[in-house]
């Protein structure tokens, strides 16, 4: 089966609330590729091992969370490694399409959502926004039954299949509640303590963040940005598959941040 390039992206935008996220880099096609697609890869990044692997498989679209365009770069050049990503893509005529904060944010598919529900979380609602008070990044929810930081960091690491860094205060008391954040959003723990949480899962921690989330009370997890932010890309490749009978493939990274 295959569905058209723009009746996927239109379903994509409409279905990750788009229009909602005033974002750091376009949302949506990035490139413009075949006009059906029959195939799509998935994967965190395009990055240039991703892209290979894609015209390797003879992919009409790549569906990532970081697309190649971002506004905090500063103006590009189409050489070098940025060459090396674009130029592929453009010759075998394959769809980009990037979701950043719409897949972070998402209340079903997203990163954090599906992080929840597979930690057990009760009571799952949303958490933390950006720029604007309903484009919310996150989710926060309730365990049921009170646990340990390391027993928690531990279930962590095999959820995740990636080492997790923590920081406790000296307290040492239990963990009930939790607010996530994927990738590298290290600052947000300050949600976590203004909304009276016990703890704070994110991807990247940054070494001043490591302390103050320890002294503000906090149980900071952080469990790698590529390694937490594989779960909204998936879910959202299971649900293409169904809604439009295509072939599906999801590529991996080595990345270990």
């Amino acid at each position: 089966m295959s569905v058209t390039r723009e009746t996927l992206s239109r379903f994509l935008n409409d279905y990750l609330n788009v229009s909602l996220y005033d974002d750091y880099c376009p949302n949506g096609l990035q490139i413009e590729g075949k006009k059906t697609i029959k195939k799509a890869c998935f994967a965190v990044s395009a990055t240039l091992d991703s892209i290979e692997k894609a015209v390797k498989q003879k992919a009409d679209a790549l569906i990532v969370h970081h697309g190649l365009i971002w506004k905090l770069q500063s103006e590009k050049t189409l050489t070098g490694p940025f060459a090396k990503r674009i130029f592929p893509l453009i010759q075998n005529n394959i769809n980009l399409l990037g979701y950043h904060l719409p897949l972070d944010g998402h209340q079903h598919i997203g990163n954090a959502a599906v992080i929840a529900k597979k930690l057990g979380l009760l009571k799952i609602k949303p958490f933390c926004t950006y720029k604007k008070p309903e484009a919310h990044i996150g989710v926060q929810g309730t365990f049921k039954t009170a646990t340990g930081a390391e027993a928690l960091k531990k279930k962590l690491e095999k959820l995740l299949n990636h080492p997790v860094i923590i920081s406790s205060p000296q307290n040492g008391k239990k963990i009930k509640t939790m607010g996530i954040v994927t990738g590298g959003a290290s600052s947000f723990h300050n949600n976590a303590a203004t909304e009276g949480l016990d703890s704070y899962l994110t991807g990247e921690i940054s070494e001043h963040d490591w302390h103050e989330s320890s002294e503000s009370g906090i149980h900071m997890f952080a469990g790698g940005h590529n390694a937490t932010e594989e779960f909204g890309i998936k879910e959202l490749m299971k649900k293409l598959k169904v809604k439009y009978n295509i072939e599906t493939s999801f590529i991996s990274s080595s990345n270990p941040v």
